[in-house]
């Protein structure tokens, strides 16, 4: 298929409507039980046509844990939680349900038989306090104290009723995979990407013809922010955040962080069923009931025992959403609830608090857009954009969509404003958020122009972006203005890979 050019009309509706997920950093620490446990806290979800040479007809899939990771955060560092369930889910009908769904499970397991590395001390053995006991070059390096592997299933259809089949290595037919240490430091790890690389699975995916791809560890976070400026009331100039030439001007204040990443790279047929466009979105859940044990046993993470049902604790489709759009009242609860009861939070959508909030933030009374409903966002958030991303039988609800049958685009020549940029640009990259979401995509500065009435504004007076009449620009009282917004953080200057898992190397404790 060759690079195509859209409509105008529908292209400027996807890209500006990109955005329900309205400002600034994607879904750190967003709600207040989440806060409480952090293993399972989802920061980012991204959805594309992969755009390494010669997998084009693949779409990978990353789902991001554990935020804000500070590189020299040891001895324990990051493991993944082996009492959790991580998941990523596929609906491929537009029925708000899920039809694949790829579930992570962990193991971490202590050296020499569960005792650990021990070094022999005036006579006797003593278990060491690091994770590791020397430099660790290598798959289940013997210098590891710590041993962390995990498995992949996929279950179809409902994913707590449906059948789990494990996804094996395709060279070895094993269902288990190691997953690499974090980046502990040059001395530890002289060469963490070529360590990492090594990390990189080619898997057999149950009821697909074509080998899988996958990695599981620790990256660099590529999302860019002005954290503590954005939740300190916006504590920034207008006259710097709407001027397109300042759009560098602030420190992207997560540039230190790491993240844990979930990867997968499946090929399009084996998602897709009957429609080109699927919806995706990632979940972590938590066991009911914990006990906590006042005389643990020597092990590790022994303190605890679980059971129970799975209890969904983390929620993430599009970026932001629980973020800057659900009230605090519900944010747990969003965090609890899947795609087909998302008529519960349809008030925060077309009566949304962040513009009202922005004017009072910025000390800009009288600016928020005033066509209520804002039916300019139900689209975005609950169907996609017809003509773009919206499945044929679309059920309302809220997700990252994209178009499998849309060709991507070299990274090299990605427009980072997604399909609003390619508009402007007059380009042919169609294959960018809200179209899905690329690691490069600045969904901030797309986000606040969506929030702030750039809908209504391309909607015209002829409502020719079919958001209503009500959606034209005398409800904007921003103007023109609304195209101008951004973070003052440039989301292109990332270090990113051109290659799966396409984040960048994580940052290391030591130089």
């Amino acid at each position: 298929m060759q690079a195509q050019r859209l409509p105008l009309a529908p292209l400027a509706a996807a890209i500006l409507l990109a955005c329900t997920g309205l400002t600034q950093a994607s879904s750190h620490r967003e709600a207040p039980f989440i806060t409480t446990a952090p293993k399972v806290d989802g920061t980012d979800f991204y959805m594309f046509r992969s755009y390494e040479e010669g997998r084009k007809d693949y779409v990978t899939l990353i789902a991001n844990y554990q935020p804000l990771q500070a590189a020299y955060g040891g001895p324990n560092y990051f493991a993944m939680d082996p009492n959790a369930l991580y998941e990523i889910h596929i609906d491929n009908n537009g029925d708000a349900k899920e039809d694949l769904s790829f579930q992570f499970r962990f193991n971490n397991s202590l050296a020499a038989g569960g005792k650990g590395v021990a070094l022999p001390i005036g006579g006797k053995n003593i278990p060491i306090p690091l994770v590791q006991k020397g430099q660790v070059s290598g798959l289940a390096d013997g210098n590891l104290n710590l041993a962390e592997t995990f498995g992949v299933s996929l279950v179809r259809g409902d994913r707590r009723s449906g059948v789990a089949m494990p996804l094996t290595n395709a060279l070895t037919g094993s269902a288990s995979f190691d997953k690499p240490v974090d980046n502990i430091g040059t001395k530890t790890i002289p060469d963490y990407p070529g360590y990492a690389d090594q990390h990189i699975y080619s898997v057999n995916m149950p009821g697909c013809d074509k080998p899988a791809k996958l990695f599981v560890g620790q990256r660099k976070d590529a999302f860019a922010v002005n954290l503590g400026v954005i939740f300190d009331l916006v504590h920034a100039p207008v006259d710097v955040i709407t001027n397109p030439a300042l759009i560098g001007a602030a420190q992207n204040t997560i540039d230190d962080a790491n993240v844990t990443t979930l990867a997968i790279e499946v090929h399009k047929s084996c998602l897709t069923n009957g429609d080109d466009v699927i919806g995706g979105w990632t979940t972590a859940s938590l066991r009911q009931s914990r006990v906590l044990n006042a005389t643990p046993p020597s092990g590790h993470q022994a303190s605890e025992k679980v059971g129970g049902s799975w209890v969904q604790v983390s929620r993430l489709g599009m970026p932001l959403v629980n973020e800057v759009v659900i009230g605090l009242p519900d944010k747990d609860k969003f965090n609890a609830s899947s795609p087909k009861g998302d008529g519960q939070f349809i008030d925060y959508v077309t009566h949304p608090s962040l513009p009202a909030l922005l004017e009072i933030a910025l000390g800009l009374p009288n600016t928020a857009p005033t066509n209520f409903p804002r039916f300019d966002l139900v689209t975005t958030f609950l169907t996609g954009i017809k003509g773009v991303n919206q499945p044929k039988n679309v059920v309302g609800s809220e997700m990252l969509r994209l178009n499998t049958a849309i060709e991507p685009v070299r990274f090299d020549q990605q427009n980072r404003l997604g399909l609003v940029g390619n508009i402007l640009a007059g380009g042919t990259d169609n294959a960018g958020y809200p179209n899905g979401r690329r690691p490069k995509d600045d969904v901030v500065d797309i986000s606040l122009v969506a929030v702030m009435g750039g809908l209504c504004m391309a909607n015209g007076n002829n409502n020719a972006l079919g958001f209503g009449a009500d959606c034209n620009p005398s409800k904007v009282p921003l103007g023109a203005t609304a195209f101008k917004l951004h973070d003052a953080v440039d989301q292109a200057v990332v270090p990113l890979l051109s290659k799966f898992p396409y984040l960048f190397t994580p940052i290391a404790g030591s130089k």
